[in-house]
């Protein structure tokens, strides 16, 4: 049994974060790389809007440590993340960036199918991985879900604060997915996705005082409160993964 200590992300920076990993072209895509790259789990964190954030990365970097994995930032927008300015989406023209990044390099399908024909690359690089899960923030959570469904190639994913929530993605869900969610997304939704994963093995938690993005590029890492949330959320994720993936 692996001990208490162990089971416990590192310490979290709050400012100045120094990323441990770096940047590969894998699969044609810049790829933030960390942690251990002959282990046998293997983990695609897939972020949000904002693309490859500090808070993001640092998550990622916690996750390998914990796991003892290889873990995976792919930039699939190819540096044409969304701005923060679009937040929140109340003039016409922020609502027409979004809907423009929504119908190209953030489409969803696109974007599914990019990751899914990566993984044979994927496979290829890290050969000495046995299972693989994936995780995602938002948009992000959204592309995992979509890649949950039969003949998925990972064994477990999960998402946090979900962006685009549908009951229907949660329906095809065939392996463990677990489901972090904010006090943002709407309560209907997402108790409707707790008896679809739970067959599965997955299940679904809201983090009731968090806001959506509180994990990854919203993340406001040097308010106490949000910070403990932050460091919750990673163990929890980490958790999971280390039942589904080692």
């Amino acid at each position: 049994m692996t001990c208490e200590a162990c089971r416990t992300i590192p310490p979290v920076i709050a400012q100045g974060y120094t990323p441990k990993g770096q940047y590969e072209t894998i699969a044609g895509l810049k790829t933030y790389v960390t942690g251990k790259t002959d282990s046998t789990v293997g983990l695609i964190d897939i972020y949000d809007v904002f693309g490859l954030a500090s808070q993001t990365i640092q998550g990622a970097d916690l996750l390998a440590a914990r796991l003892n994995a290889v873990v995976m930032i792919p930039d699939f927008f190819e540096g044409d993340a969304l701005e923060h300015s679009v937040v929140p989406p109340d003039t016409d023209e922020k609502m027409k960036r979004i809907g423009d990044f929504l119908a190209s390099s953030g489409n969803f399908e696109r974007n599914v199918g990019v990751l899914l024909e990566s993984m044979p690359e994927y496979r290829r690089r890290f050969p000495s991985v046995v299972k693989w899960g994936a995780n995602g923030f938002c948009w992000g959570g959204k592309v995992t879900i979509l890649a949950s469904g039969p003949n998925t190639p990972f064994a477990a994913t999960s998402q946090c604060h979900p962006g685009r929530m549908d009951s229907a993605d949660a329906q095809s869900v065939s392996i463990p997915h677990l489901v972090l969610a904010s006090k943002d997304e709407d309560p209907e939704t997402v108790a409707a996705y707790g008896p679809l994963v739970a067959p599965h093995g997955g299940s679904v938690e809201t983090y009731s005082k968090m806001w959506h993005g509180w994990m990854g590029a919203r993340a406001d890492l040097e308010n106490e409160e949000s910070h403990a949330e932050y460091v919750r959320g990673y163990n929890q994720l980490a958790d999971f993964f280390e039942k589904h993936l080692a």
